[in-house]
Parts: structure tokens; sequence; C-alpha cells
């Protein structure tokens, strides 16, 4: 089975719309479940036609064979594959097929997509674009209890041919694919329709293998539309991911191009949530994309006026009061999205003693409270040490989830007031993923001093990366000591290890670069964002 597919995908998602297939409904609890899944309560599941995820697509670049690990390779023992699979029937055109093939899972295998022996036949695809699947109902029936009743219930039908409009013949076949030959192989573009069929036949197992590989894929870039899909496919873990990526990296998030592509309740929880980590122009302007496009969606002109109204009552969620008054003035107030009198209203409370009464929310998001991990247990200094001239201090870390890094905290001079010039970079695999240069004053105490990227960095569970920091002023300085090599932040594990980058002596016992800046899962982000995001 192929791990490579070296593709980044990049299409806009269709609209998903209310659809079924022809298959009746037996009176069995199983085939009422399955029922359920397409026309159940709450948000209900509606097939992804051609799903083609613009940005659900992902930094992702290989296929699927069972639960990747973070890093994207497996840290487990593959399953045993098959060799490379034959066209469609070939592997049974020797009459004596049988005996070539020794094990059960190969013969099985061999029926995958094969006329030979199939009594039952799907027409998979909207009109104009389907295919003829062939497939056999025992296996199909052993497999999922949605075909059980299908095939075998009180009320089972003896159509020797079913339509199936609402799924893509590419996930249908990688449903078979599983039920047959045991075997997960998911692509970035065809994921989230995969996960549409195994809800759709109730099939966990592979339902569970779309989720963590989204999960794994999950970037700023995607959040928001994967967000938008975990709200219609009713997983909640992978909306919780979704919602720490986009707290944490919500500039990002929101500029991205699939935000634009996200359904309305979705554009509506992102806008009430609590601890987005942007300023509130930010959210205003990425709103206005959304008005945009959902304009060029429905055919009319894109005018302030219509633009309103697309965001309905959304745009009460914006927290225009706390703006900047140059960025309300210079924007929201000039574009014809507020009517004359609001505008009058937001300028009156940016301005007035009296304030008038708003519509809109005039106190300030919390955002996300950075959190630092220690890794040193005391500092001291020496006459002749802690010394600079451009060498590296380095220090190599992983967590056994997923945080992102904003910043370090540094030591500064020991021997009184000091400015310093220092560059500091993350990597991973010897890649710079994020530096900045920049600049902290030192007051001679043995305080650490902040420094931080200009955006937050994702850093994935299990993954080693390398912290860095070269520092450029007075020669003398503090260093920390007696540090730890595991270091327990209540939701977060870290782990630390000597860099063999690090040319100026720090190392896990002692050194440089005592804290890491992180935003990471709490239970306060959670509880603060339970009454806003309710679905």
């Amino acid at each position: 089975m192929s791990n490579l597919c070296s593709r980044i995908v990049s299409k806009p998602p269709k609209r998903l719309t209310e659809n079924r297939d022809s298959m009746s409904v037996a009176q069995t609890n199983t085939w009422m479940n399955a029922e359920n899944i397409n026309n159940g309560g709450g948000l209900s599941l509606s097939p992804p036609h051609t799903i083609s995820q613009r940005e659900t697509a992902m930094q992702v670049s290989q296929c699927y064979s069972g639960p990747p690990s973070p890093c994207g390779s497996s840290s487990s023992t593959p399953s045993p594959t098959l060799s490379p699979a034959p066209p469609p029937g070939t592997a049974t055109l020797d009459p004596n097929w049988q005996a070539t093939k020794p094990t059960i899972r190969e013969r099985n295998a061999a029926m995958f997509n094969n006329q030979l022996m199939a009594d039952i036949t799907f027409i998979v695809g909207s009109p104009g674009h389907t295919q003829v699947i062939p497939a056999h109902k025992y296996v199909l029936a052993t497999g999922s209890s949605v075909f059980y009743a299908m095939f075998y219930g009180g009320l089972a039908e003896c159509k020797q041919e079913i339509e199936v409009p609402d799924v893509e013949p590419s996930a249908f076949l990688a449903l078979l694919k599983y039920l047959y030959c045991d075997e997960i192989q998911l692509e970035a573009d065809t994921v989230l329709s995969t996960l549409y069929v195994a809800k759709k036949y109730i099939v966990p197992h592979l339902a569970r293998a779309c989720v963590n590989y989204l999960e794994t894929s999950l970037t700023a870039k995607n959040a928001c539309l994967l967000l938008s899909q975990s709200r219609l496919f009713e997983e909640p873990e992978l909306m919780q991911r979704c919602w720490e990526v986009i707290d944490a990296q919500a500039e990002m998030a929101l500029t991205s191009e699939g935000f634009v592509d996200i359904d309305v309740s979705t554009l509506e929880s992102v806008l009430a949530r609590e601890t987005l980590n942007c300023k509130e122009i930010n959210l205003f302007e990425a709103a206005l994309a959304w008005a945009q496009a959902e304009c060029v969606r429905r055919e009319i002109d894109a005018t302030p006026v219509n633009k309103r109204s697309m965001l309905g009552s959304a745009i009460f969620l914006i927290r225009f009061p706390t703006m900047t008054l140059e960025e309300f003035a210079n924007s929201a107030a000039q574009l014809g999205i507020l009517t004359p009198q609001e505008t009058i209203d937001i300028f009156l409370h940016f301005t007035a003693a009296s304030k008038p009464q708003l519509s809109y929310p005039i106190k300030a998001r919390a955002g996300l409270k950075a959190q630092i991990c220690h890794r040193f247990q005391s500092c001291a200094y020496r006459s002749n040490q802690w010394r600079y001239r451009g060498r590296c201090d380095s220090i190599q870390f992983c967590v056994d989830k997923r945080i992102f890094v904003v910043g370090f905290g540094l030591y500064g001079s020991s021997n009184g007031a000091a400015d310093y010039n220092v560059k500091i970079e993350l990597k991973r695999l010897g890649r710079v993923l994020a530096e900045n240069n920049t600049k902290f004053f030192s007051d001679g105490s043995s305080n650490t001093f902040h420094v931080y990227f200009e955006n937050p960095i994702q850093i994935e569970p299990e993954c080693f990366y390398t912290a860095s920091a070269i520092l450029d002023g007075s020669e003398l300085s503090y260093f920390g000591q007696e540090g730890l090599s595991e270091v327990y932040m209540g939701t977060v594990t870290f782990q630390f290890h000597c860099s063999s980058e690090s040319t100026n002596g720090t190392g896990v016992q002692g050194g440089q670069i005592p804290e890491l800046i992180y935003y990471g899962p709490t239970i306060n982000n959670s509880i603060a964002n339970t009454n806003s995001n309710e679905d």
C-alpha cells in the first residue's frame, strides 16, 4: 500500500446540500440509526459532494495506512500489506487463483471491485459522474451493520443495483477497500468524503482513521474549514483540536483562503469566540471577506448593504468598540457596513463622557494567556561566565500535546544594566520554522527577559525541536543550573535534551534559554468558550 502521494490540494469545497441515496429504509434499529446519519437532529450530516478542500487541504502529503503519528510517520508496527493491487478482476483470471492466495485476507482482497461472484452492484456518484462498482453482500454485511440491514434485515430489498448519488466513487472504493482488504488508504483530497461514507455506513474504525488523519494535518491554513466540517460530522475531538489552532494562530487562520468557505454557523462560532488571539480589526476584515464570498456564491452584487445582509446577526458578534479609535475611523466607519446611527454611537462611545447604549459587545476578548515552562530550579553567576561573543546557546525539546511556542525567556547581565541584541530560532530536523532578530534590556537582576517570535509556531507532540539564541551584549550574564530533563506543566509535559548545535555550553543541566513561552491547552480555555460556542 502506498504511503506517499506528495500533493497539496487547493480547491474550494462546494456547498454541502441535503441528499439521500435510493436505499429503502428497513425497520430495524440499525437501519434507522444509519438513516439518522443523514437526517438526524442537531447538525445534520450532508453529503460532501466533491469535497475538494481548497484549504482543508492541508499540508498533507502522504496516503494513509493506519493512524499516523503526529510527525507523519507511524510509530506502531504497520499491518502487513498486500502486493500492489492489479486492475479490478485480473486477480482472479487464473482458473486456479485460489491456490495462489494462501490467506483469507488475500482471497478476500481478490474480490475487491471484482465482478466474479458479485451479487450486488452500486451506481455511485452524482448523475453524469457515476461509477459502477460490483460488490458481495456477505463481505459488506460482515463489516457494516447498515449493509447487513440492507441485505439481510427484515425488510431487505431484492434489488440487484443500488444507486448512491450522495457519495463520491473514490470514497466508496476506500470504504470497500477497508471492508475487503483491512487496509486504510486516505489522501488529502478524499479524506472528508471518506469520513462521510464511513459515518453513513457506520464503520467506526475507518471514521476514526479519517479523523486522526485530519488532526495530524491540521494547520492554521485549514483549521477554519476543518472546524466547519468537524461540526457537520459531529466530531468533538477534532473540533477541539481546530479551536486550539484557531485560538493560538487566529490571524493566520482568519486570513486563510478556506475561511471564506465556512458555513454561517461556523462563522458565528468564530466571531463569538472569547479566546481568539488577534485584534478585533482582523476579525472584522475576515467577516467582510466571508460576506464578499457569500455574495459571489449567491450571484448578487457585493455592495455594503448586501454584505451586511449576508452577515445577518453575526455582525453583532464583532466588538467594534474594542478596536482602537484609529482602526475604527479608518476602516469600519467608512465602509458602509454599519448604519449612520451605529457609526455615530460608536464614535461617541470612544469620545464622549456619557456613552450611548450599543448593540455591539464593549468588552475586549480575553485572548489566550501565555504559559511559561521553567526548566531550571535556580540560577547563578560567576566572575568568569556566562560569556557570549556570537556563540549559539541551544536546547532540544519535545512535548506530549500540541502547543504553540511564542518566545523564550533569557537571562541577562550579571554585571549591571545592559542592552542585548538577540537572534532567536526554532528548528525541526534542521529546518528553521521561525526566527526573529530583536532586542531586550536587562536591568542587572536575575530575572528572565522575554523575547518573542512574530507569530506563534505550532509544535506537534512527540517530535523534537531545537530552540536557539545568539546573544550580543554584556559579556557576563546569569545562567541556569539544576536543570530538569522533564517538566510537567499540568496539561503538557516537556522533555529536554542537549543539542549538538549548542556551542556556548547550554545543555539540560545548565545554561541559557531557561524558559519556553507558549500557548497550550488549558481547562480554563475550554470553560471560557463553552457558552459562546455551543452547537
